[in-house]
Formats: C-alpha cells, sequence, structure tokens
C-alpha cells in the first residue's frame, strides 16, 4: 500500500475526518467542543439566549460504519 499525505481539502473524506477525530483523546475532544461552542456565541451571542430550539430542514450527512 502506497500511503502519501496530502494536503488538498477536496481528498478529505468524512470517514477520514471521523478516523481523526476519533484519535484523539476525551479531553482534546471536549476542548474542540468547547472551543467550537465559544466561536458560535462570538458570532451569534444570541445563541445562549434561545430556548426549546426546533430542528432546521435542510441537509443531513449520515456517516455509515463501513
Amino acid at each position: 500500500m502506497n500511503k502519501t499525505i496530502s494536503h488538498h481539502r477536496e481528498k478529505e473524506t468524512i470517514e477520514s475526518k471521523v478516523r481523526w477525530f476519533r484519535s484523539l483523546p476525551l479531553s482534546e475532544r471536549m476542548e474542540m467542543l468547547c472551543s467550537f461552542t465559544d466561536l458560535a456565541l462570538t458570532v451569534n451571542p444570541k445563541l445562549q439566549d434561545l430556548k426549546n430550539a426546533q430542528p432546521v430542514t435542510g441537509r443531513f450527512q449520515i456517516i455509515s460504519k463501513t
């Protein structure tokens, strides 16, 4: 098998991203969650005031185990 490293976004698959995320220790996963939450609240501070969130219609991405 010829393994190479690519830095092109179009070559990244959702499966490879999932594998990378799962390789992180729980503490790093939680740190990322906090960072994403902080980013979302920075962009839209009113998010924390919303109650009874409803699902958004639109695109869903299904990740399946092969």
